[in-house]
């Protein structure tokens, strides 16, 4: 059983927690490394819960974009 590191609730992670089956993430559109903070994952990354995932990835992906918007002229 995996812990979500934002909301500490218990779930399911197939690559973390070992059940041999593909994980429900993988079925999500992957996010661009270049759109994370520093380029990239840290190493010790844990898995997001169904809810915070999709959040946490929307969160990325804004962040992201008002870093262009204020470097734009």
């Amino acid at each position: 059983m995996s812990v979500c590191p934002r909301c500490a609730s218990q779930f399911t992670c197939a690559m973390a927690d070992n059940t041999g089956e593909t994980c429900w993430c993988t079925a999500l559109p992957p996010i661009a490394f270049r759109k994370l903070q520093d380029g990239g994952l840290k190493a010790d990354a844990s898995c997001f819960c169904p809810q915070c995932l999709p959040i946490w990835k929307a969160d990325q992906e804004a962040q992201h974009d008002a870093n262009l918007a204020i470097q734009l002229p």
